[in-house]
């Protein structure tokens, strides 16, 4: 059986093996099924690309002013049943109350938001995560990474063609074994977060639990601003051809964010800089 028909026998949603059982049972590296972009007809695609560029500029669109957007102003004939099943698969939140823009797990957890009025001092008093819709030459993939809101520092970071819960959760889990728990844990309240499972990490190691206002995208603010910074100054100026090209961007990219892009709300220095300073002073 070659790696590809093994590959497709990968079920997500088995009851009783989750994925990395089942890659070790099937011989493969978990990483082949996650840098495989999806796919959608061409003429999807391309409104993909139009509505994320749109998105970031203006993140109150919902889907009928994006549809008019694209009729309207780009040329496009698509309906709003299109539009609204692509915001669905893209994950777009829109900062005010639109249906289904976040898929909710009716049987989540909810937590309070936490960061009104609160001062951030210190690296690790705050993180923030949320997962983004990444456009490429052919196809497309989602990126998730983990922020720290003082140093603006991007500590971890994942691509994968799925938003499933286990990406997530590897991504948590692994950020804290390297840099230990944060104070306060920060996400918008879709499934992924919301799931048992991912509480659970967050209890298990005595993270203050806060999650964004229904349909508040601007309560996420940090994290949103650096997904505007990686698509102009880097995914959008050239396409990713394929998974690992996508990764091998990312992680220059970030390298570049962390080590050397000099960040005005911190004082015109790199985040690399304020983290490790404090970090070595507590």
């Amino acid at each position: 059986m070659s790696t590809t028909e093994r590959r497709q026998k990968v079920v997500r949603s088995h009851p009783r093996l989750n994925l990395v059982q089942q890659c070790k049972l099937l011989d493969i590296h978990r990483s082949g099924l996650y840098y495989r972009p999806r796919s959608e007809s061409m003429l999807n695609l391309k409104l993909m690309k139009e509505m994320d560029a749109c998105f970031l500029e203006h993140p109150y669109y919902g889907a009928e002013r994006m549809t008019d957007y694209l009729n309207l102003d780009l040329g496009y004939r698509v309906n709003v049943k299109r539009i609204r099943r692509l915001y669905k698969l893209m994950d777009l939140q829109t900062i005010y109350r639109k249906p289904r823009t976040t898929i909710r797990d009716p049987k989540s957890y909810k937590f309070p938001y936490l960061l009104k009025d609160l001062k951030i001092e210190r690296p690790d008093q705050l993180w923030q995560t949320d997962i983004t819709y990444i456009p490429m030459l052919q196809g497309f993939m989602y990126m998730n990474a983990i922020i720290d809101v003082h140093s603006r520092k991007i500590l971890n970071w994942s691509i994968s063609n799925s938003m499933d819960k286990e990406w997530c959760i590897e991504l948590l889990e692994d950020t804290i074994a390297k840099y230990g728990a944060p104070e306060i844990h920060n996400s918008d309240q879709g499934a992924q977060y919301t799931s048992g499972q991912y509480i659970d990490v967050l209890k298990e190691n005595n993270i203050q639990i806060s999650m964004d206002g229904k349909g508040r995208a601007l309560d996420n603010i940090y994290i949103e601003r650096f997904w505007k910074s990686i698509k102009y100054e880097k995914i959008y100026l050239n396409p990713p051809n394929g998974g690992l090209d996508l990764y091998q961007m990312v992680r220059e990219y970030i390298e570049f964010y962390n080590t050397k892009r000099r960040h005005t709300e911190i004082g015109k220095v790199p985040p690399d800089q304020i983290y490790n300073a404090k970090k070595m002073a507590s």
